[in-house]
């Protein structure tokens, strides 16, 4: 089933009556990056995905701010679970989007599952002169092939994207999912160092991290805090970021267990 939602179509699989996971991409992805975990989860919980506003050819080609995308998320929460909180389930820049959610709607979100970004204040701190070099070379990177946009920007996206070996299909990969990192470095006012606070999540999260990567985007110190506190759990995948699509089996069964050890 497909319901538009502030423009945006929002796919929905799974019992109507279930519980409800909201599952949030990042860059440079698209819904597709979870059909292997609607495959395997729709028949216990109903499954609510879409591509982030701004990432598909449908959308207006601009910059949608923290407000705006989390806004959006609790659009599609309040219409689709409402009167229920739902689980989330969060990659990449879905991660920095819905944790902010989380700090400004805690009553909608029962437990987070967040994929390889952790709490981004923290991991900061912990990483070496080097990884956030790498960091600032390839997000500034993107962040000019938003700003040149047409065939030179999603050239140089999909030059990235070829680098970074993301595994999204190259014909869905345009500097229009860009938008993040230009936010990030050039949003003034915008720029998710002024919009968004300290991730400190109140409900059970299950943190699964991709562990052969040159640098982790978690501090050691906040998984090691977040496994000690009731009902959560952090777990290395020996894969890279994208650990959902490098080994869904074992990603899909993970999942499917804490659920079923941290359900209402």
């Amino acid at each position: 089933m497909i319901v538009p939602v502030a423009g945006v179509e929002v796919h929905v699989d799974g019992d109507e009556g279930a519980e409800a996971i909201v599952m949030v991409h990042g860059w440079p992805d698209t819904r597709r990056l979870w059909d292997a975990q609607v495959e395997f989860l729709k028949a216990k919980y109903r499954c609510i995905r879409f591509t982030l506003p701004g990432f598909d050819e449908t959308q207006t080609r601009r910059v949608y701010t923290v407000d705006e995308v989390t806004r959006f998320l609790r659009q599609v929460i309040e219409e689709l679970s409402p009167g229920r909180p739902v689980t989330l389930m969060l990659h990449d820049w879905g991660c920095i989007f819905g944790y902010e959610f989380t700090m400004r709607n805690p009553r909608l979100v029962a437990r987070i599952v967040g994929v390889d970004i952790g709490e981004v204040r923290a991991a900061r701190r912990e990483l070496r002169a080097r990884a956030k070099l790498y960091i600032l070379a390839y997000q500034v990177w993107l962040a000019l092939a938003w700003m040149a946009g047409g065939w030179l920007g999603d050239w140089m996206t999909r030059k990235m994207a070829r680098w970074v070996r993301a595994r999204s299909d190259p014909r869905f990969i345009r500097s229009r999912m860009n938008y993040p990192y230009y936010l990030a470095w050039f949003g003034g006012a915008q720029s998710f160092a002024r919009q968004t606070q300290r991730f400190k999540p109140a409900c059970p999260m299950l943190y699964l991290y991709g562990a052969r990567k040159p640098f982790m985007f978690h501090a050691r110190t906040w998984a090691d805090a977040l496994a000690r506190q009731p009902g959560s759990r952090a777990e290395g995948f020996d894969t890279g970021h994208w650990v959902m699509l490098q080994q869904p089996e074992r990603f899909n069964q993970v999942v499917d267990d804490w659920l079923s050890a941290t359900g209402r």
